[in-house]
């Protein structure tokens, strides 16, 4: 389904920033730090307004070694600046534009009576913030509203892509919201105000939940949320004690601060100061899914590493992206034992893998860079992961507990802190990965198997070679091989060696992973890439053999268990197929999308066997599922082959009714005006002036909560100049106070 995660929007926003190039030798240095934002926030009470108004006050420190005379701010294109003071002083100011590779930002400059160095400056901006179409930074709707740092809502001085770290300090947010809206935001509240004391960037969220207690942490539900709901919510607030729990004695204490786990319908994946944003489709999931335990435990971790301690300079993301990856990877091993673990880290090597051919220095990589997340938090975690071991894991957390003492913590800190490795980091983080580790195959002879390895890379490993025996025996030893280099290995048994891989935990990253394993097996890195491909040719014998491979190896890479029961199911292999779709509806932490596709492979195995009944119960767990566009579309039709009926409300019969009389007549302010603004005005208007004929008929309703509802249609049109079009389209519809409104279009497979 059309999703708009905050993850998302920070991979997509980060091809720009306000800096020169990371290999630069002389980088820019700030002149201002925010030491506090205080900011009002009013959302519009019509629902036609878009704009939000604002008064964001800032406190700030000239951290230059000079008086500063100028001040340059930093706020939404979007934005209409009213006025700007400093220290109670109106002041002129200068409008101009400031782009960043895909971004642009209205850049703010005043002149200001000099500041001395060290000395300090308030700064207010008055404002207002026009939305157009709501997106997962920033949206204002009668159900809802957010406002996420890179939605740059707030004014700045520093770009959130400075090389030297964007502006993060403690902040206090109050929003007057219309009523039956509540705001939402980190830290404590008093007098309606949030009042967040980490170093963090404003942010908050508006909306209509149902919240609960559970193990100390307060959650946010979607209004009306079922007992399924609740049970996830438990789990999640279970989740985030564990972590905490499994962090503290590496990390050290933690500042007692309000912990919220917000459900969104966007901006899921972001976390500040102890709140959490969690795609609502999370609570009307049969199990909590792995991408939000890994998204939550990650969120645990940066409340030390950021939000506790102020995280500067270069490479910060090192440490906030990477380090929080590497110990949400090993809370989950504690937690889910060391399979999921394993999967967990074969998809960070995936990711990785995308980009390995292609990314800069892990130091020096910016957010302008379009592989910079992957880089920081994949690579990132991996460089931890070795960095732990060549130190011993005590002397390891007591050198990052240290770096954090001062309540400011940095890449170049910790580099010091362990100067024994100096060379080895010096290798991972100012060199661009070239390692390639390859493993021949085995020459037998004189009851012993000789095994050639290289080290195409520019630093020395040291690394396990493992063999696997055709007994089902395996040996493993340890071997040093240096740099741009062959070693060998010789495994002392009469046994045949059917395979031998080198590094099978995968330790280091490498531009590529598929030459680690002899006989060679396939030529991707990704597992779940290899069996994907042959699946999608038709070809499901081969995916079939493909996964069964990677499953003997990853057991919990319910990914390709999938791919291996989806196989099974297109060779009408239907007892096998049940098996491996129960198996990963039984796994401690799937994907989203597994649960989803096992479901649906369920759903299609009961319609076959004339099971109708328990086949809708799985069709429903899919549509819940809300997990990929293919399983919501598959489990749709599933339900349509059976003939199932669904009970539709009249209110919403008659909202089609009267859309396809304004859209045959091509009346676009009644269109838009059923619409969500901003959700899908673009939509409406787009029906509007091309229509010749528009038929609409509701087949089903899926009512997520008491407002919601994700309506099926069968749409038959015509549009100017076009042959006449049929198929299915979903909509998901928002019940406001005029009304049932169209929000959104999930589905539009109209042909």
């Amino acid at each position: 389904m059309t999703k708009y995660s905050y993850a998302i929007f920070l991979f997509i926003f980060t091809f720009a920033g306000n800096v020169l190039h990371a290999q630069t030798e002389q980088r820019i240095s700030a002149t201002w730090q925010v030491v506090k934002y205080d900011i009002t926030a009013t959302l519009p009470q019509a629902e036609t307004d878009r704009s939000l108004s604002a008064s964001a006050r800032l406190e700030l420190k000239n951290v230059s070694s000079r008086p500063a005379t100028s001040l340059t701010l930093r706020i939404s294109p979007d934005a209409e600046i009213s006025s700007i003071k400093i220290n109670d002083t109106a002041m002129d100011f200068t409008k101009g534009v400031e782009k960043v590779g895909s971004a642009e930002f209205q850049r703010l400059a005043v002149r200001i009576p000099a500041v001395a160095a060290n000395g300090n400056a308030v700064a207010v901006v008055e404002y207002k913030l026009k939305v157009g179409d709501n997106s997962g930074i920033s949206s204002i709707t009668p159900s809802g509203s957010q406002f996420l740092p890179l939605s740059f809502w707030y004014p700045t001085p520093n770009s959130w892509y400075f090389a030297r770290g964007a502006d993060f300090a403690p902040f206090r947010v109050r929003v007057n919201a219309p009523a039956g809206l509540t705001p939402l935001s980190a830290g404590t509240e008093e007098s309606g105000a949030f009042e967040n004391k980490a170093h963090g960037q404003p942010f908050f969220v508006a909306g209509n939940w149902d919240k609960v207690e559970a193990s100390g942490e307060a959650v946010f539900l979607p209004k009306g949320i079922d007992e399924t709901g609740r049970q996830r919510a438990t789990e999640l607030a279970q989740l985030i004690a564990d972590a905490r729990a499994f962090m503290t004695p590496l990390l050290g204490p933690l500042p007692n601060v309000p912990i919220r786990i917000i459900s969104v319908r966007r901006g899921s994946g972001y976390a500040h100061g102890g709140t959490l944003l969690v795609d609502d489709s999370v609570f009307r999931r049969a199990k909590l899914d792995s991408f939000t335990a890994m998204s939550v435990s990650e969120s645990v971790a940066k409340m030390w590493l950021g939000d506790a301690t102020a995280l500067t300079d270069d490479g910060s993301g090192i440490i906030r992206e990477g380090l929080s990856r590497y110990l949400a990877t090993q809370f989950l091993e504690n937690k889910f034992g060391p399979e999921v673990a394993d999967v967990e880290r074969l998809r960070q090597q995936a990711a990785y893998g995308n980009i390995a051919q292609r990314d800069a220095p892990l130091a020096t990589v910016l957010p302008i860079d379009d592989y910079y997340f992957s880089a920081v938090a994949n690579k990132g975690s991996m460089f931890w992961r070795i960095l732990e071991r060549r130190a011993g894991r005590d002397v390891f957390y007591q050198k990052i507990r240290e770096n954090m003492t001062s309540g400011v913590m940095s890449l170049a800190g910790v580099r010091s802190s362990f100067p024994d490795q100096k060379e080895f980091m010096d290798q991972m983080l100012d060199q661009v990965t070239d390692t390639n580790l390859q493993v021949g195959l085995p020459v037998a002879g004189n009851g012993e198997a000789k095994v050639a390895l290289r080290n195409a890379g520019s630093f020395d490993v040291t690394v396990k070679v493992t063999a696997s025996l055709a007994n089902g025996e395996k040996m493993t030893s340890p071997v040093s091989i240096r740099a741009k280099s062959f070693g060998e290995i010789i495994f002392k048994t009469p046994e045949k060696i059917v395979k031998v891989e080198i590094d099978p935990e995968k330790i280091y990253p490498q531009t590529d992973y598929s030459d680690d394993v002899a006989p060679r097996e396939r030529t991707d890195s990704d597992p779940l890439l290899a069996t994907k491909r042959e699946f999608d040719r038709q070809k499901f014998a081969e995916a079939e053999q493909i996964a069964r491979v990677v499953l003997r190896q990853y057991p919990a890479f319910d990914d390709v268990r999938i791919m291996l029961a989806r196989s099974l199911l297109a060779q009408n292999k239907l007892a096998d197929a049940e098996t491996e779709f129960r198996a990963v509806l039984n796994s401690k932490l799937p994907a989203a999308r597994s649960l989803a596709w096992a479901s649906v492979g369920l759903a299609d195995i009961f319609s076959r066997t004339n099971r109708n009944s328990e086949a809708l119960q799985y069709v429903a767990q899919a549509i819940n599922a809300d997990a990929e566009y293919g399983a919501s579309l598959a489990a749709r039709n599933i339900r349509n082959k059976i003939n199932a009926s669904s009970t539709v409300d009249e209110a919403l019969k008659g909202f089609f009714t009267r859309f396809d009389q304004a859209a045959t007549a091509n009346r676009k302010a009644d269109l838009e005006s059923m619409a969500v603004a901003g959700d899908a005005t673009r939509f409406a208007s787009g029906v509007a002036g091309q229509v010749t004929t528009w038929k609409t008929t509701v087949m089903h309703m899926d009512r997520l909560d008491p407002s919601t509802a994700l309506v099926e249609v069968r749409l038959d049109l015509k549009l100017l100049g076009r042959e006449a079009e049929s198929g299915m389209a979903v909509y998901r519809m928002t019940n406001t106070a005029g009304g049932w409104k169209l929000s959104s279009v999930e589905i539009f497979e109209v042909r």
